[in-house]
């Protein structure tokens, strides 16, 4: 018995010794270890309601993490409620926690403006701006409107019977898209019928459902459905045409009219500079996947990558000219 003790014992030294050199590529191999990208327990918190923009850019990003090997498990969950201001809050409350993080974009801007928010993106933690979008202009598939001239010679006629929708409050990229379509049309603004919705989800039934005339969103929220037929995509509000639909830009149609939206990520006051830094570093290595290059390329979105103190002083330009615009157009 002794004997057969003894000659054990080498063997499970042997053993654990392999364990030592190989154990450590296999944990690490793909996990994000090698790079500080892992965040257990990490939560994206999405201020609007499921379908919308930022859910579309949250759970997203949180699929080409996890896909990537950067991190693990992340959570995505939603807390709508005036434009992004109640999930702001939210977030504003939760100082110093380092797992929580919000998709926003110019919406949430608009939205601290037109609600009088209490907390503004200042008191947040600037993480990255990941994309930038056009917004498209479209309507049922049912609708009379054929073209973005049939459109607009309808709305001139009559503005306050033909509501238009948007994902966004008064002073987000789907309420100032429109604003500067009226303009541009020779329509007073403070006479246009805008109907705000909790996203792009929300907006999409009452498009479909004609209770409203036509919808102003980000591209990327309705992709699938002017493919499959069930919207008719008249314009797009950007600077050139989007490669893969069939839609001439405002600006070529004899509309003076050139805008963009763009989202991002945005963290709770109060963090370390480790914790910032670390959700800053799992955003540079998402952004620099194929699984992400990949998504942008699917869903429309150009790339505009900022992050920390330059997406910061961003931020605040944004502020100053979303009141400006608001201010300029009369409302």
């Amino acid at each position: 018995m002794v004997a057969l003790v003894r000659l054990r014992t080498p063997l499970a030294l042997l053993g654990a010794a392999v364990l030592v050199l190989v154990g450590p590529p296999l944990l690490t191999t793909g996990s994000g270890a090698e790079s500080g990208t892992q965040i257990p327990g990490l939560r994206f918190m999405v201020p609007n309601t499921p379908g919308g923009g930022y859910d579309i850019t949250a759970r997203t990003a949180a699929k080409n993490a996890e896909d990537a090997g950067l991190t693990h498990t992340v959570e995505v969950f939603n807390l709508p409620g005036a434009g992004g201001t109640v999930g702001l809050s939210r977030l504003v409350s939760e100082h110093g926690n380092g797992k929580l993080a919000m998709s926003m974009g110019l919406g949430v801007v608009g939205a601290v403006r037109s609600n009088d928010a209490p907390k503004t993106l200042a008191d947040t933690t600037p993480i990255a701006r990941l994309t930038e979008e056009q917004d498209v202009v479209v309507v049922g598939k049912d609708s009379p409107y054929k073209t973005i001239d049939d459109l607009i010679g309808a709305w001139k006629e009559n503005p306050g019977k033909l509501p238009v929708g948007g994902g966004s409050s008064p002073g987000g990229p789907d309420h100032l898209a429109p604003m500067l379509m009226a303009r541009a049309a020779g329509i007073p603004p403070k006479q246009v019928n805008y109907i705000p919705f909790d996203g792009g989800g929300e907006l999409l039934a009452s498009i479909l459902g004609g209770k409203v005339a036509f919808g102003v969103s980000g591209v990327g929220e309705y992709l699938d459905q002017i493919k499959s037929g069930e919207l008719r995509l008249l314009a797009v509000t950007g600077p050139e045409r989007v490669a893969g639909l069939d839609a001439p830009t405002l600006q070529e149609s004899g509309y003076d009219v050139n805008f963009t939206n763009w989202r991002g990520v945005v963290a709770p006051p109060g963090l370390s500079d480790t914790e910032r830094d670390k959700l800053v570093r799992l955003l540079e290595e998402l952004h620099d996947s194929k699984e992400w290059q990949e998504s942008m390329e699917r869903n429309g979105w150009d790339d505009a990558f900022l992050t920390g103190e330059k997406f910061g002083a961003f931020l605040d330009a944004e502020d100053k000219r979303v009141v400006s615009v608001l201010k300029e157009l009369g409302l």
